[in-house]
């Protein structure tokens, strides 16, 4: 085999997956790398689904619920001290 076939895609792909699949080591690597993969997509569905049930229950609570009364402001004046010179 010459150099330049040693270049192309396909044994380039050949020698990797036979490298893979005789050496423990790069098993163990590709393994984990699977697991934790794995895991992290499990945990960011579970994000993603408990946001969207968190927004729904959220919407559902505000479309549900009257809105508050506005409350009225108090009558009596705002104090001003030290501004007239009176203490």
């Amino acid at each position: 085999m010459a150099i330049d076939e040693y270049l192309e895609t396909e044994v380039a792909v050949a020698v990797v997956a036979t490298a893979v699949a005789l050496t423990p080591r790069a098993r163990r690597v590709l393994r984990r790398g699977i697991v934790y993969g794995l895991a992290g997509a499990l945990m960011a569905g579970d994000a993603i689904v408990s946001f969207g049930k968190a927004a729904a229950r959220g919407a559902q609570d505000a479309t549900a619920s009257p809105a508050p009364a506005p409350v009225a402001a108090p009558d009596q004046p705002v104090a001003t001290q030290g501004l007239g010179g009176e203490a």
